[in-house]
């Protein structure tokens, strides 16, 4: 080890502390043992153990001694750093240390839950302490460095959990820009007549909220427009955003509407989008009447003009304000933000990948969502459930979990399909009368008065039936099952396969991450889970923060969700986001990678494999730059770099050598 004049800051004074962490570790480690083991190390001045050394009184254990045994470094053996190193970091500081002098062993993850053997674990414990001794004698004073913070907020995704938290974070005077993709803000509630469970109007709720995000002053709304590009780091985000034309002038539009009645189209030809292609529009519409903003837009893909150059173009002269421009372009706007928020939201899963339920075959099966126009008051039906030729169906069968809970598909439960099928089974009854069936795998009610919602539709007559539906077919085998979709199912609670003829099929679809759910978290440096939806950093811990500072997640994006949880979350993620940016300033860790400018060939190896992106080359000096702020110390530069100019604080050759030779030596 060397005698004590190699060490600048005086002979090491170690302290080390060992965790029960109640008997998850002294379940499996005889932790008696290793704190004895561990009084033999060079160094150690003393060693411990308590049962939770994070709680307050272990805390205090550890400040005590580096005050009155004069302790220069630390090593705590207990759980995973992701959970308390930075915790342990700050004791150090608080005792007037630097909160680097400090090693932390994970004995749980890594040991205890991990290993059969009890005298394994504890052999495999002594070792890692002995490792973390070694180490912790090398470790440099380092400094965080702090970096301003921008007091403006990006918020991507215009549903109900982007407009909650636009409007709280604006509502705390900060300046939020809202982007959404579509012409209108609002998302999937937008198209709902009704929310379970207590069947309120979801106009009457979301409409106010819209108008308010519309007439804030801190809330500029951008529509029909998408992030393009996201450059920077935690508190200094720099957004490129893409507007598309709507060939009209947002400033100039009041909504009157009246181009739409001068079009040359006298009558609306066009599937209309927003009522997911049962109705119609022309050209020039707007989706709905509440959208905001309330302002119209042209379709290039419909629009005779654009198409062939030649019309009256009779929009233009019925405009008094003259807010129509043909020749508008999309433009690129930057911005400069502090914190980003991810309110992307989901896509419903594509029924016609299971083509034995007879979707885009026969004309009456139809999607939950495209039920929820049908019901919708403001839908192309205008409330009445019809079929495509104009009949009031008798029999409704609803078959719960397509594209969910399914091998073949989406294994995980989409959480909300239960409670909107019970949702339509109401409607669907209240407006037509109609006998309903729900054939279910196993009947989801979590929530605040969901159960007591789906007692309510026992009492109403709805027949429910335990089974996966096999089958939805036009074949009939009696005189009854003539002109009839046939949805053939194992009833479960009976044992018998029974044949239910109906007049309508809705296919409660599952949820799914949007189709450009990976492009998007690849541009904003974020991970997803295996389903695809965007990860968080820590599912109890951290449940809106994901692995980049500074971007935070809320709603259906990060995992199915119904309303009242999107709500919540985004009203968490705009907390967090706030916190962030009243701090005034961020502090970056210091275990980042440095250049060793004498050793490096300009070879550029390093560049190319960043994966954020934060090392620059320089092209007068020929040698690699890291910009400490994007840098998150993942090591792959000083990995790959052949000459071994890159290194890395906290990582450094000798520290990793010493923690690999007191493994050895005790080994």
């Amino acid at each position: 080890m060397g005698g004590h004049e190699v060490y600048p800051d005086g002979a090491p004074r170690i302290g080390v502390y060992v965790c029960h962490c109640g008997l998850n570790i002294a379940g499996k480690v005889d932790v008696h043992e290793v704190v004895a083991f561990a009084r033999t190390l060079p160094f150690v001045v003393v060693a411990r153990e308590y049962k939770f050394m994070c709680s307050d009184p272990g805390q205090e254990l550890i400040r005590e001694d580096i005050r009155e045994l004069n302790l220069n470094r630390v090593v705590v053996a207990s759980c995973s750093p992701l959970l308390h190193e930075a915790t342990f970091r700050r004791v150090l500081e608080q005792a007037g240390q630097n909160p680097f002098f400090f090693q932390m062993v994970n004995i749980r993850e890594h040991v205890s839950w991990v290993t059969e053997d009890p005298r394994q674990a504890t052999e495999k414990a002594k070792a890692l302490v002995a490792a973390a001794v070694r180490r912790v004698i090398f470790h440099e004073p380092l400094q965080r460095r702090r970096v301003p913070v921008k007091d403006r907020v990006l918020v991507v995704g215009g549903g109900i959990a982007g407009i909650h938290a636009a409007l709280t974070l604006a509502d705390a005077g900060k300046h939020v820009y809202l982007v959404e993709r579509e012409p209108t803000i609002g998302g999937h509630m937008a198209l709902f007549d009704k929310t379970f469970p207590t069947l309120d109007c979801a106009a009457c709720i979301l409409t106010p909220k819209m108008s308010a995000v519309a007439s804030h002053p801190n809330i500029t709304l951008w529509t029909y427009s998408e992030v393009i590009g996201v450059e920077g780091f935690v508190g200094n985000f720099r957004v490129r955003v893409r507007r598309k034309p709507r060939y009209v002038i947002e400033e100039l539009c009041v909504g009157c509407l009246q181009c739409i009645d001068a079009c040359v189209y006298k009558d609306a030809r066009f599937p209309d989008e927003f009522n997911l292609g049962l109705g119609k529009r022309k050209p020039i519409y707007i989706p709905f009447p509440q959208a905001t903003p309330r302002v119209v837009l042209i379709d290039p893909e419909t629009c005779i003009w654009f198409k062939t150059g030649k019309c009256k173009r009779t929009c233009l002269e019925a405009c008094e304000r003259k807010a129509i421009d043909f020749e508008q372009r999309e433009r690129i706007e930057e911005i400069e933000v502090g914190a980003i928020i991810l309110a992307t939201g989901f896509k419903t899963f594509d029924p016609r990948r299971i083509p034995e339920y007879g979707y885009g075959k026969y004309p009456n099966v139809y999607t939950a969502l495209e039920v929820e126009r049908l019901v919708n008051a403001a839908g192309p039906t205008g409330g009445e459930v019809r079929l495509r030729d104009g009949r009031t169906p008798q029999r409704v069968g609803i078959i719960h979990c397509v594209g969910s809970r399914d091998e073949r598909f989406n294994r995980y439960c989409s959480r909300v399909c239960c409670m909107y099928s019970l949702k339509l089974a109401h409607l669907i009854k209240e407006r037509t009368g109609a006998e309903v069936y729900n054939f279910y795998i196993d009947m989801r009610t979590p929530g605040k008065g969901y159960e007591e919602f789906y007692d309510r539709l026992l009492q109403e007559g709805v027949h429910f039936i335990r089974g996966r539906v096999a089958e939805v077919t036009d074949w009939a085998i009696t005189p009854e099952e003539e002109g009839k979709l046939i949805i053939r199912v194992e009833d479960t609670l009976i044992g018998v396969v029974r044949r239910i003829p109906v007049d309508m099929v809705v296919l409660a679809v599952g949820l799914e991450p949007q189709p450009d759910a990976d492009a998007v978290r690849r541009m904003f440096n974020i991970s997803c889970s295996k389903e695809g939806f965007f990860l968080e950093r820590h599912p109890k811990l951290a449940p809106v923060s994901t692995f980049t500072d500074g971007i935070f997640l809320a709603g259906a994006c990060q995992g199915p969700k119904d309303i009242p949880d999107s709500v919540a979350q985004a009203g968490a993620a705009a907390a967090e986001a706030m916190a962030l940016i009243d701090k005034g300033y961020v502090e970056l860790e210091p275990n980042t990678a440095y250049i060793v400018e004498e050793l490096c060939s300009g070879c550029k190896t390093c560049v190319g494999l960043c994966p954020y992106n934060a090392i620059s080359f320089d092209e007068v000096r020929a040698v690699a730059v890291i910009n400490e702020a994007l840098c998150k110390g993942c090591g792959t530069c000083v990995a790959a770099c052949p000459s071994g100019a890159a290194r890395q604080h906290l990582f450094e050759d000798a520290q990793i050598l010493q923690e690999i030779e007191g493994v050895l030596a005790y080994v």
